[in-house]
């Protein structure tokens, strides 16, 4: 390992230790571990299957269904039957759960202020490059797949001459730049291997 890659994961390492203490504090706050915070939040935005789920968070199904439980307990998660198939069950917020959800924050305030204190350049860079962190991870199958932009059949990168808003979502038809690519989007749907191929070539060599 060259020196600066050691400093760059000494790094994320800090930033993980952080974020990590900063869940304990939120979601204690309410009553939760880390991971029921995260599932909370994660099912007040958008309903899932078990095994849909546990992929996302990289979690055993087991696992994840101690902590559903524990949140049904609670009164704020509920398995209901998939509209799609009446054998499986999707795990949602219930409306109490949703308040609890609406709470707890995002991330840690600190990091928040200061993302917002870097340049859009500076910012736009940064997402640029955990993207293609997060994509190379995905494809050494170290993590799950993650709904993001250059993953999604509705992403057109480098439709647009607008240096600032080159990328182009046709999901809600909407330009826009490195430093709104999503990195989790509830909208995301998966392009075919072939085309996500594509649409990667296209936003790595433009």
């Amino acid at each position: 390992m060259s020196n600066e890659t050691r400093q760059i994961t000494t790094a994320f390492q800090k930033l993980a230790l952080f974020w990590r203490a900063s869940q304990w504090q939120a979601a204690g706050g309410a009553g939760l571990n880390p991971t029921q915070g995260e599932v909370l939040q994660r099912i007040s935005r958008r309903s899932a299957r078990l095994g849909e789920l546990a992929a996302m968070l990289g979690i055993s199904q087991a696992s994840l269904s101690d902590t559903v439980s524990s949140l049904e307990a609670r009164g704020l998660a509920e398995r209901r039957p998939d509209p799609e198939d009446g054998r499986v069950r999707r795990i949602e917020a219930t409306a109490a759960g949703r308040r609890v959800a609406a709470d707890l924050p995002q991330a840690p305030a600190a990091l928040e202020r200061a993302l917002e204190e870097m340049s859009d350049t500076d910012r736009a860079a940064l997402a640029r490059s955990l993207v293609g962190i997060i994509r190379a991870l995905q494809e050494a199958d170290a993590i799950p797949v993650q709904r993001m932009c250059v993953s999604c059949r509705h992403f057109r990168p480098f439709a647009h001459a607008d240096a600032a808003r080159p990328h182009h979502c046709e999901f809600v038809d909407a330009a826009f730049g490195d430093a709104s690519l999503r990195l989790d989007c509830d909208d995301h749907e998966a392009a075919p291997a072939g085309e996500a191929a594509a649409i990667w070539r296209r936003f790595e060599t433009a």
